[in-house]
C-alpha cells in the first residue's frame, strides 16, 4: 500500500520511476491462468501480430488467457488468438464466471480499461467479490501527464473517443481506498507512441520516435508527469 496520504495540495508524492507498460504486465502473468479484461482494442488492432499487443504478448509467456470484451465483432463461438488464448463476448465490468470454462483464475489485466467504464468503483468492487484474493494488475493513462501538457501548450487534446474518465495518482489510490483492497503499489509506465509509428512513414515516423525518446527523458526525471499508471493490487 503506498504511504498514507493526506491529501494536501502541497502533498509530496513519492513515485518510482516509469517501467514498460507491456513488459512489465506480461511478466507478472508469466506462466500463470490469466483473465484479460477489455483486451480486444479495436482502434488498435495494427498492434495484433507485433509485440506491442498486449493481449498477445500475455498469451506468448501465461499458461492460458481467457478473454473477456463487449466487442461485437467477437463471434458466438469466441475469438481464438493463440494456442492458449480466446477472447469471449461479455461484460468485462462484472465478468460471468462461467465464461471461464471453470478455470482458476491466478491474475487478472485490465489494460487501457478503466477510463471507458462509467463507473470504475463499481468494477473494481465486482472483481474484489467475485475473484477475492486474486491479484490484479490495470493500466491506465495519467490524466497530469507530460504528453498532454506539451499539447495543450500547441491547442491539443489527444482522447480516445470512448474515454469518459481520467485519472491521477491521488485519483486511483482513493479508488483503491474506496473499493476495499488490501494491498497495492501504483507504479507509473512510460509514454510510447507505439500506434502513431504504425500508421505513419518518413519523416511523420522519426517525429513520432524523437517526441517518444524526449518525453521519456522528462518523466525519468519528473515521473508524476508519466504517461500513465499501473495499478497493482490484491483484491
Amino acid at each position: 500500500m503506498p504511504p498514507s496520504l493526506k491529501y494536501n495540495t502541497m502533498e509530496r508524492l513519492s513515485v518510482r520511476r516509469p517501467v514498460d507498460r507491456i513488459d512489465f504486465i506480461a511478466g507478472l502473468c508469466r506462466c500463470k491462468r490469466v483473465l484479460d479484461i477489455g483486451c480486444l482494442d479495436e482502434t488498435a488492432l495494427i498492434k495484433r501480430d507485433t509485440k506491442d499487443w498486449l493481449h498477445g504478448r500475455i498469451g506468448s509467456v501465461a499458461a492460458k488467457v481467457i478473454g473477456v470484451d463487449n466487442s461485437a465483432s467477437i463471434p458466438a463461438e469466441g475469438l481464438k488468438t493463440g494456442p492458449n488464448s480466446i477472447i469471449v463476448r461479455g461484460d468485462g465490468t462484472n465478468p460471468n464466471p462461467s465464461q471461464l470454462h471453470e478455470m482458476d483464475v491466478d491474475q487478472i489485466v485490465a489494460g487501457e480499461f478503466i477510463e471507458h467504464i462509467d463507473e470504475p468503483l463499481v468494477f473494481f468492487r465486482n472483481l474484489r467479490r467475485r475473484f477475492p484474493g486474486c491479484e490484479l494488475i490495470l493500466s491506465t493513462p495519467n490524466g497530469t501527464s507530460l504528453a498532454n501538457m506539451l499539447l495543450g501548450m500547441i491547442g491539443r487534446e489527444a482522447q480516445h473517443p470512448d474515454h469518459v474518465h481520467v485519472f491521477s495518482y491521488k485519483v486511483l489510490n482513493t479508488l483503491c481506498l474506496r473499493a476495499g483492497f488490501e494491498d497495492w503499489e501504483i507504479i507509473p509506465y512510460r509514454f510510447y507512441a507505439t500506434e502513431m509509428k504504425l500508421h505513419s512513414r518518413g519523416f511523420t515516423r522519426f517525429a513520432a520516435s524523437v517526441a517518444e525518446r524526449v518525453i521519456r527523458i522528462g518523466e525519468r526525471f519528473f515521473p508524476l508527469l508519466c504517461f500513465g499508471y499501473l495499478v497493482q493490487a490484491r483484491l
